[in-house]
């Protein structure tokens, strides 16, 4: 097999018809070119050149194997850029923590583009509540994740940075046909109703005992779920209250009939959390620079 040296002179050579001009396009002396073309010549026992006043014409075999060359030329510069981009190919793992529906985080679009970004990098999806994911990204478990909290609010961690990425309301649903229940929509009298709530890890938790606390009420609790769907499965089979993210609760008002109660709105924020500590990882900066294509409109 010729080395590349040879087969550049010889197709510069080729392309130019001149020794000293392929000498100049490869920065070569002209003694160093004519010593390579005469060793491919006798290596493959072919004539490739005739000299003519005007300079070097190729044979009809260097006319054969002159594409060939151009080629192998080609294939050998493809495989030190593949090699060279190896260097700078972010590998490693990446561990997210994920939140409610994929839909709402823009999941797929973030996965998508983060592969596109770092084809190498192999991710992992935790699923939890938000309040678990915080703990364990702070805790070193997970590397990123998304988290709910009032808009400001933040994981209220200094270890962790955050990054608001938009806005939305939890409304209080109800079974379908209770809307004379939610006439009255002080937090004493709607805690009486039978309440389906949610563990102290989730945003509903934290949310329904926030907005409860100035009156002292405490909701009535029938049952308790860790799974959104779940939790809309019940109120639709009329067991009892619960918070539905303003999307889901437009939704299955029109849908399933489920009551809304008026004027009741409790703000929150997605946001996503990282480390402080961990902002200058790869994995991390790959993570953040692919939100920002996802959610260019970001809050904080």
């Amino acid at each position: 097999m010729q080395d590349y040296a040879t087969l550049r002179a010889f197709v510069a050579v080729a392309r130019t018809g001149s020794v000293s001009r392929a000498a100049e396009q490869l920065h070569l002396t002209q003694p160093a070119i004519s010593l390579k073309l005469k060793q491919l010549q006798a290596n493959l026992g072919l004539t490739l050149f005739n000299r003519r006043p005007q300079g070097l014409a190729l044979t009809a075999d260097g006319h054969t194997l002159l594409p060939a060359a151009e080629k192998a030329l080609a294939s050998g510069q493809a495989f030190e850029q593949i090699a060279g981009a190896l260097h700078n190919t972010l590998r490693g793992k990446l561990a997210i923590g994920t939140i409610v529906d994929p839909e709402f985080l823009r999941l797929g679009a973030f996965l998508s583009r983060l592969m596109a970004r770092a084809p190498q990098l192999e991710t992992e999806l935790h699923h939890g509540m938000s309040g678990s994911v915080l703990s364990r990204v702070a805790q070193g478990h997970l590397d990123v994740g998304f988290y709910l909290a009032p808009p400001g609010e933040g994981p209220g961690q200094d270890a962790l940075a955050w990054r608001e990425l938009t806005h939305f309301d939890y409304h209080v649903i109800a079974p379908a046909g209770w809307e004379s229940r939610l006439v009255d929509t002080r937090w004493e009298q709607l805690a009486a109703l039978p309440w389906i709530v949610t563990p102290q890890d989730s945003a509903h938790h934290r949310l329904l005992k926030q907005a409860m606390a100035p009156s002292g009420a405490i909701p009535n609790r029938v049952a308790q779920v860790d799974q959104e769907a779940c939790m809309l499965d019940l109120v639709r089979a009329g067991v009892g209250l619960s918070l539905a993210r303003d999307a889901l609760a437009m939704t299955e008002r029109q849908e399933s009939g489920l009551a809304v109660a008026e004027n009741i709105r409790l703000p929150c924020a997605l946001s996503f959390i990282w480390r402080h500590d961990s902002a200058a990882e790869s994995t991390v900066n790959a993570a953040l620079s692919t939100l920002d294509e996802v959610w260019p409109h970001r809050l904080s």
